[in-house]
Protein backbone atom coordinates (compact mmCIF):
# COMPACT_ATOMS: atom_id res chain seq x y z
CA UNK A 1 0.00 0.00 0.00
CA UNK A 2 1.55 3.28 -1.15
CA UNK A 3 0.96 6.36 1.03
CA UNK A 4 1.57 9.90 -0.22
CA UNK A 5 3.28 11.72 2.66
CA UNK A 6 2.03 15.11 1.42
CA UNK A 7 -1.49 14.09 2.49
CA UNK A 8 -0.44 13.46 6.11
CA UNK A 9 -1.33 16.36 8.40
CA UNK A 10 -0.27 16.91 12.00
CA UNK A 11 -3.07 14.65 13.20
CA UNK A 12 -2.57 10.90 12.90
CA UNK A 13 -3.70 9.07 9.77
CA UNK A 14 -4.66 5.52 10.61
CA UNK A 15 -4.47 2.48 8.36
CA UNK A 16 -5.81 -0.94 9.32
CA UNK A 17 -5.73 -3.85 6.92
CA UNK A 18 -5.35 -7.61 6.79
CA UNK A 19 -2.75 -9.41 4.72
CA UNK A 20 -3.75 -12.82 3.42
CA UNK A 21 -1.28 -15.75 3.32
CA UNK A 22 -0.73 -15.38 -0.44
CA UNK A 23 0.71 -11.85 0.14
CA UNK A 24 4.02 -13.19 1.41
CA UNK A 25 6.64 -13.52 -1.31
CA UNK A 26 9.53 -15.09 0.57
CA UNK A 27 13.15 -14.76 -0.32
CA UNK A 28 14.17 -18.16 -1.66
CA UNK A 29 17.73 -17.77 -0.40
CA UNK A 30 16.54 -17.26 3.18
CA UNK A 31 14.04 -20.06 3.61
CA UNK A 32 13.39 -19.38 7.32
CA UNK A 33 9.92 -17.89 6.72
CA UNK A 34 7.79 -20.29 4.73
CA UNK A 35 4.66 -18.10 4.75
CA UNK A 36 1.72 -17.05 6.90
CA UNK A 37 -0.34 -19.42 9.02
CA UNK A 38 -3.56 -17.46 8.51
CA UNK A 39 -4.13 -13.73 7.97
CA UNK A 40 -1.83 -11.05 9.41
CA UNK A 41 -3.57 -8.02 10.95
CA UNK A 42 -1.77 -4.69 10.47
CA UNK A 43 -2.49 -1.38 12.21
CA UNK A 44 -0.37 1.64 11.31
CA UNK A 45 -0.63 5.28 12.32
CA UNK A 46 1.26 8.04 10.46
CA UNK A 47 1.82 11.47 12.02
CA UNK A 48 3.76 14.49 10.77
CA UNK A 49 6.28 15.84 13.30
CA UNK A 50 7.97 18.86 11.77
CA UNK A 51 10.03 17.68 8.78
CA UNK A 52 9.81 14.04 9.86
CA UNK A 53 7.02 11.49 10.05
CA UNK A 54 6.30 9.13 12.93
CA UNK A 55 5.08 5.64 12.08
CA UNK A 56 3.49 3.70 14.95
CA UNK A 57 2.23 0.23 14.25
CA UNK A 58 1.30 -3.23 15.41
CA UNK A 59 1.29 -6.59 13.65
CA UNK A 60 -0.63 -9.64 14.82
CA UNK A 61 -0.66 -13.10 13.32
CA UNK A 62 1.13 -16.38 12.87
CA UNK A 63 4.06 -17.20 10.60
CA UNK A 64 5.18 -20.60 9.37
CA UNK A 65 8.90 -20.85 10.15
CA UNK A 66 11.49 -23.54 9.49
CA UNK A 67 13.14 -24.98 12.61
CA UNK A 68 16.88 -24.35 12.68
CA UNK A 69 17.64 -27.85 14.04
CA UNK A 70 15.20 -30.34 12.52
CA UNK A 71 14.13 -28.26 9.46
CA UNK A 72 10.44 -29.00 10.12
CA UNK A 73 7.87 -26.19 9.65
CA UNK A 74 6.10 -24.81 12.72
CA UNK A 75 3.72 -21.98 13.58
CA UNK A 76 5.16 -18.90 15.34
CA UNK A 77 3.03 -16.08 16.78
CA UNK A 78 4.17 -12.50 16.22
CA UNK A 79 2.69 -9.43 17.85
CA UNK A 80 5.31 -6.65 17.65
CA UNK A 81 4.63 -2.99 18.33
CA UNK A 82 6.97 -0.64 16.52
CA UNK A 83 7.81 3.02 16.06
CA UNK A 84 9.75 4.40 13.11
CA UNK A 85 10.81 7.89 12.11
CA UNK A 86 10.87 8.75 8.42
CA UNK A 87 12.63 11.76 6.96
CA UNK A 88 12.17 12.82 3.37
CA UNK A 89 15.62 13.49 1.95
CA UNK A 90 16.28 16.48 -0.22
CA UNK A 91 16.25 15.64 -3.90
CA UNK A 92 19.71 17.01 -4.69
CA UNK A 93 22.01 18.79 -2.27
CA UNK A 94 24.97 18.71 -4.63
CA UNK A 95 26.94 16.56 -2.19
CA UNK A 96 27.84 12.97 -2.97
CA UNK A 97 28.07 12.00 0.70
CA UNK A 98 26.14 13.14 3.76
CA UNK A 99 27.33 12.77 7.34
CA UNK A 100 24.87 11.12 9.71
CA UNK A 101 24.78 11.95 13.38
CA UNK A 102 23.86 9.59 16.22
CA UNK A 103 20.24 10.78 16.34
CA UNK A 104 19.92 10.01 12.60
CA UNK A 105 20.54 6.29 13.18
CA UNK A 106 16.93 5.77 14.33
CA UNK A 107 15.53 7.58 11.29
CA UNK A 108 14.65 5.92 8.01
CA UNK A 109 15.11 8.06 4.92
CA UNK A 110 12.70 8.20 2.00
CA UNK A 111 13.87 9.37 -1.41
CA UNK A 112 10.44 10.61 -2.49
CA UNK A 113 7.17 11.83 -1.05
CA UNK A 114 5.71 8.31 -0.94
CA UNK A 115 6.30 5.31 1.31
CA UNK A 116 5.26 1.72 0.81
CA UNK A 117 3.61 0.28 3.92
CA UNK A 118 4.23 -3.22 2.57
CA UNK A 119 7.99 -2.64 2.87
CA UNK A 120 7.57 -1.48 6.48
CA UNK A 121 5.47 -4.56 7.31
CA UNK A 122 8.00 -6.90 5.66
CA UNK A 123 10.85 -5.28 7.61
CA UNK A 124 8.97 -5.61 10.92
CA UNK A 125 8.22 -9.27 10.21
CA UNK A 126 11.94 -9.96 9.76
CA UNK A 127 12.78 -7.96 12.90
CA UNK A 128 10.26 -9.96 14.96
CA UNK A 129 11.86 -13.32 14.14
CA UNK A 130 13.61 -15.18 16.94
CA UNK A 131 17.41 -15.26 16.88
CA UNK A 132 17.35 -19.05 17.04
CA UNK A 133 14.33 -20.52 15.31
CA UNK A 134 13.31 -23.70 17.16
CA UNK A 135 10.05 -25.64 16.87
CA UNK A 136 10.33 -26.56 20.58
CA UNK A 137 12.88 -25.52 23.20
CA UNK A 138 14.42 -29.01 23.44
CA UNK A 139 14.38 -29.90 19.73
CA UNK A 140 16.81 -32.79 19.13
CA UNK A 141 17.48 -31.87 15.50
CA UNK A 142 18.80 -34.20 12.82
CA UNK A 143 21.29 -37.05 13.14
CA UNK A 144 24.61 -35.76 11.75
CA UNK A 145 25.30 -39.14 10.12
CA UNK A 146 22.05 -40.35 8.54
CA UNK A 147 19.85 -37.22 8.75
CA UNK A 148 16.93 -38.81 10.62
CA UNK A 149 14.76 -36.37 12.58
CA UNK A 150 15.60 -37.36 16.18
CA UNK A 151 12.31 -35.86 17.43
CA UNK A 152 10.40 -38.56 15.56
CA UNK A 153 12.55 -41.55 16.51
CA UNK A 154 16.01 -42.97 17.03
CA UNK A 155 18.30 -43.72 14.16
CA UNK A 156 20.28 -46.91 13.67
CA UNK A 157 23.67 -45.25 13.39
CA UNK A 158 23.79 -44.13 17.03
CA UNK A 159 25.48 -47.41 18.04
CA UNK A 160 28.73 -45.78 16.91
CA UNK A 161 28.61 -43.41 19.83
CA UNK A 162 30.49 -40.18 19.64
CA UNK A 163 30.94 -37.43 17.14
CA UNK A 164 31.59 -38.67 13.60
CA UNK A 165 34.67 -36.49 13.31
CA UNK A 166 36.35 -38.39 16.13
CA UNK A 167 35.53 -41.98 15.06
CA UNK A 168 39.04 -42.44 13.60
CA UNK A 169 40.48 -41.87 17.07
CA UNK A 170 39.02 -45.21 18.21
CA UNK A 171 41.63 -46.98 16.09
CA UNK A 172 44.47 -45.01 17.62
CA UNK A 173 46.68 -47.13 19.88
CA UNK A 174 48.57 -45.26 22.50
CA UNK A 175 51.77 -46.84 23.74
CA UNK A 176 52.33 -46.31 27.40
CA UNK A 177 55.59 -44.77 28.50
CA UNK A 178 57.24 -46.64 31.38
CA UNK A 179 59.59 -44.84 33.70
Amino acid sequence: MIVDLRTISHGPSRFAFTLEPDWWQGDQSDGQILGFDGPLDVKISLTRAGRKYVVDGCLSGHLVLRCGRCLEPYSYHINPDFRLFISVSCSDTGESELELFEEDLSVEFSAGEEIDLDDIVREQIYLSLPIKSLCVEDCLGLCPICGVNLNKGKCQCLQNSGHPGFLKLKNLILEGKKD
